[in-house]
């Protein structure tokens, strides 16, 4: 009998927000030293109130209307009670009742096909704190910055079949998100359960649930999947184990799945409308507001660069990075070709970070500084080679671009009578090589060309340099 795995995601994302979703402490992007980024209200203490931000409640919007949902006009918090150490009020605040966001869908395409998965809900939440365990110690301490951090969850259909189809559609949520500015979706702020079960193919009643909890690595997910499925198939026509609705963790150095609980159930939980958060009410002309300030989308930027004469290969590697998007945008606004600022951007750029171990991710220059070497160069006020050292003073000195040419003197030299009086400083001081040239020895030529260089301080333009040589060489035949 063949089997199919029915696999279904609940993935939390965290938001790209200033402050957390019920108070004013900083939220994901504020770093801080343990238990700095907490206040009473995060912290749980009695007869502090929370009040809800509003950017949380737009960006789950956005999320939504990324994901084709529709965006609920009316929208309440619930409590879910359980008691864990890392949550100081014993419940989390999220939404059970009326989420923000339902029904909706995103394609995923494989080596398979393509497949529509469904997505019951986005709803928003707060998120818990951090337990730090200290094997040496045999301690465990909780960090609270990261309570009430706020999220949303996006609750998949069992619509997935395979591990490529999870790992297609989490990689499209999180290039999505990131070039929506929704969330950064770095590991660790994007988290993945996965509920996965087997039956017989051509069948719809569903299988055995298995829960595996908190995964943030992609390879992790796809490797848990792969060995959840094959247990599964084991107890199913081998009998190897009776199989158990449960709640199980990944050991990624082992390789495999262990039992923690058995899977709760709602009625676990408790779940009670938040009587401290009023309801929200959302009416059109705020869908409205949040569709109109939606950047735009990693289709309309392709189909944009596209009609700009980019390769399929430099789109792809643009629209990677909302910033990377931004940084060409601002080049070409400022007169730049389109195949130039690109060239620019992931080729030069690109090389000196990986020079320093760094990714494009991290690249950080201004616009007008960027725009400013390519315009030397073009204009041929320096090479390219020239460029490039001036690229990475303003990548790591934060130098001038006007300012480090002229005090390193790196004029291109492009000009013909300049850099014919080189050439000719160059075959009057090296008779030997001119006469080695002269008598058949193509490589003299090579000699005579890295003197010239030289001479410049490798600022020479190479083309204009060959020319006045070859034509100096015949002159003297």
């Amino acid at each position: 009998m063949r089997y199919e795995a029915v696999i279904g995601l609940e993935t939390h994302v965290e938001l790209a927000t200033q402050s957390k979703i019920f108070c004013s402490c900083g939220g994901h992007s504020t770093k801080g030293e343990p238990n700095t980024r907490v206040c009473p209200a995060c912290a749980g203490m009695p007869g502090m109130l929370p009040v809800t931000n509003r950017r949380v409640v737009e960006l789950a919007m956005r999320a939504g209307i990324l994901l084709h949902c529709d965006i609920s006009r009316y929208t309440t918090f619930d409590k879910k009670s359980y008691y864990y150490p890392d949550l100081p009020c014993a419940y989390q605040i999220t939404q059970w009742f009326h989420p923000v966001c339902r029904n909706g869908s995103v394609e995923v395409t494989t080596k398979d096909g393509t497949r529509t998965i469904g997505i019951k809900q986005i709803h928003m939440e707060e998120d818990a704190g951090k337990l730090v365990h200290d094997d040496w110690t045999e301690t465990t301490l909780v960090d609270f910055n990261r309570t009430s951090v706020p999220l949303i969850e996006i609750v998949s259909r069992p619509d997935f079949r395979t591990a490529d189809e999870v790992m297609a559609y989490l990689e499209k949520l999180k290039t999505m998100f990131r070039f929506a500015n929704i969330s950064e979706c770095e590991e660790g702020a994007m988290r993945c359960d996965v509920n996965i079960s087997i039956r017989p193919e051509g069948t719809e009643e569903l299988g055995v649930r298995t829960e595996i909890k908190n995964m943030s690595s992609l390879s992790s997910i796809r490797r848990a999947i792969q060995y959840e499925t094959a247990r599964h198939l084991d107890a199913v026509e081998r009998g190897t184990e009776t199989l158990v609705q449960e709640t199980r963790r990944w050991d990624d150095v082992k390789g495999r799945t262990f039992s923690m609980r058995n899977k709760e159930t709602a009625a676990d939980y408790r779940y009670f409308p938040d009587p401290n958060l009023m309801p929200i009410l959302i009416g059109e002309d705020w869908i409205q507001r949040v569709r109109d300030t939606m950047p735009a989308s990693v289709e309309e930027k392709t189909a944009e660069y596209q009609s700009k004469g980019l390769s399929e290969k430099e789109i792809a590697s643009l629209t990677s990075e909302r910033a990377l998007c931004d940084l060409f945008d601002a080049v070409t606004a400022l007169g730049r070709e389109p195949k130039d600022a690109a060239s620019w951007i992931l080729t030069e750029c690109g090389g000196l970070l990986r020079k320093h171990g760094q990714v494009m991710g991290e690249l950080q220059i201004a616009p007008g500084k960027l725009s400013r070497i390519m315009e030397k160069v073009s204009g041929n006020e320096i090479n390219r080679a020239a460029g490039r050292k001036v690229l990475e003073a303003v990548l790591y000195e934060d130098a001038d671009p006007d300012a480090y040419c002229e005090a390193h003197n790196l004029g291109a030299q492009g000009d013909a009578d300049a850099v014919r009086q080189v050439v000719l400083k160059v075959l009057d001081s090296t008779p030997n090589a001119v006469r080695d040239y002269l008598g058949g020895k193509k490589k003299a030529f090579q000699a005579l060309f890295g003197g010239c260089m030289k001479e410049l301080k490798g600022n020479g333009d190479p083309q204009v340099i060959r020319a006045l040589l070859e034509e100096e060489l015949s002159k003297r035949s």
